[in-house]
């Protein structure tokens, strides 16, 4: 059996210029809770030079470190709770290495 590459999440979060500031806070807080998850591999930030949106790329061991994830308290306090009532846009995609590396 070989064993499956990590769950790597890519989001887009496209927040106004009056709310990013609040949303980059939260992101900071919502990053150290999420690395200290079992199944959290990695949590990067990123904005371009220019503004913009945030890029999101987390990485998980597997599809149920995902779920436990968005399961989590943090999760739904933060994201749920308080930064998606800030964003006017976000796209999230899941996505996993297939074929030979």
């Amino acid at each position: 059996m070989v064993a499956l590459s990590p769950i790597i999440v890519v989001a887009h979060w496209h927040a106004g210029a009056a709310a990013m500031d609040q949303v980059i806070a939260l992101v900071a807080d919502l990053k150290r809770q999420s690395l200290a998850e079992p199944g959290c591999l990695g949590y990067e930030v990123f904005r371009g030079l220019d503004g913009g949106p945030l890029l999101l790329i987390e990485r998980y061991a597997d599809e149920a470190a995902v779920e436990a994830h968005r399961a989590s308290t943090h999760y739904r306090e933060l994201v749920q709770g308080r930064i998606i009532p800030l964003l006017e846009h976000r796209t999230v995609e899941l996505l996993q290495q297939r074929g030979a590396s």
